[in-house]
């Protein structure tokens, strides 16, 4: 079972189902990878000011964002190995890392694409995700296309589930 911790920068952040679709996320994404070793991931719901706050410390990046990941380990895209993983040994459980997700441009993005809130939280989180599990799409070549091949994959699974 994965471990996942779930902490909110402040009260009444996202909707009461929030929890439910990002550990539906993550868990979709961690078995489509084959991952069947417990991992932990610690997840940050919280506002655009934080995130904000939290791309400019991290990345340079001097404006709010949808979603950050902070992977603890150097991984290899489709290719996981429990190995490389930092572990703890009280949890039992693989380390994969961190992510921050914003509340309001979560539910901005969800209207604006058309697909609502739980569509684009539970696809922030399967990005997410894929990050903490060495994918990447900084370039507009291959591990962009790998990268984005996937989430629709991951995403299809879960459509099919709700």
């Amino acid at each position: 079972m994965n471990e996942l911790t779930f902490t909110r920068s402040r009260a009444g952040l996202g909707y009461p189902q929030t929890v439910r679709l990002v550990t539906k996320a993550i868990d979709a994404a961690l078995a489509a990878e084959g991952i069947e070793e417990p991992c932990a991931v610690e997840i940050l719901l919280t506002d655009d000011e934080t995130i904000h706050s939290i791309n400019l410390e991290h990345r340079g990046v001097d404006r709010p964002t949808d979603v950050l990941s902070f992977p603890l380990n150097e991984l290899t895209p489709g290719d996981f190995d429990p190995d490389a993983c930092e572990y703890d040994y009280d949890r039992e459980c693989l380390l994969l890392g961190d992510m921050v997700i914003s509340m309001e441009r979560c539910a901005a993005q969800g209207e604006e694409f058309g697909h609502g809130y739980a569509h684009e939280v539970m696809y922030l989180a399967v990005h997410s995700t894929l990050h903490l599990l060495g994918y990447d799409h900084e370039d507009e070549g291959a591990k962009k296309q790998q990268m984005r091949q996937r989430e629709k994959e991951i995403m299809k699974t879960l459509e099919k589930k709700q």
